[in-house]
């Protein structure tokens, strides 16, 4: 049986778009995504989630916390879940947000660190990295976001490219998704259930 570990944030984890900011509902098991892919492939995989709502790539949160670093507890999660066949990264929203100033090409960089990181342990076979659906400014997540859409322009060619570079494979997640306008982030139960099916077809390809 094939083991596949996805490292992620909110959209991971399942959190629903929201309609305040202190909202904390969730899509149910079975629904997420990554639950989708797992149910399309079948039982000759297992797929472990690992979703932090607010997780970054590789920076510390000034107010969420530094847990929310993607960074510093991957060696830790992976060690594990060891063997790992597959690790598909899914960050990059958080880093878009106003009090990280960060542009596209050091969102990407980040990925680009994590994918080196995970490699260098010797304990992951392959990795997919997915560049996530660009964030909009809407609702009450605007404000934490303000700028996100400008710091978005480029992000996926960016990551890609950096993906690459590190020996991983590339999927858009905006290719066939969007976000959900309520706030501007998170996605619909509709939303996860076509990116799951999307990267499903795309793990086959990876596995074989």
């Amino acid at each position: 049986m094939k083991r596949i570990l996805i490292y992620g944030d909110s959209n991971t984890f399942g959190t629903l778009p929201m309609a305040a900011l202190l909202d904390d509902g969730a899509l149910p098991r079975g629904a997420r995504w990554g639950d989708v892919m797992d149910a399309a492939l079948g039982d000759s995989v297992e797929v472990v989630t690992e979703g932090l709502p607010g997780r970054t790539t590789v920076h510390d949160d000034p107010v969420e916390g530094a847990y929310r670093n993607g960074l510093r507890p991957l060696r830790a999660i992976l060690e594990s879940h060891k063997p790992i066949d597959l690790l598909i990264f899914c960050l990059g929203a958080n880093d878009t947000k106003n009090r990280f100033a960060l542009n596209a090409m050091d969102i990407a960089l980040g990925v680009g660190r994590l994918v080196r990181e995970a490699a260098a342990l010797g304990c992951v076979d392959k990795i997919l990295v997915i560049c996530p659906p660009a964030v909009q400014e809407r609702g009450e997540l605007a404000a934490i976001f303000e700028g996100a859409e400008a710091r978005s322009v480029g992000l996926p060619e960016a990551m890609e490219r950096f993906a690459q570079v590190n020996g991983a494979a590339f999927f858009d997640a905006g290719s066939v998704i969007s976000v959900d306008p309520l706030d501007g982030v998170h996605w619909s139960a509709a939303s996860h259930g076509q990116l799951g099916a999307a990267v499903a077809a795309k793990v086959q390809e990876m596995l074989r």
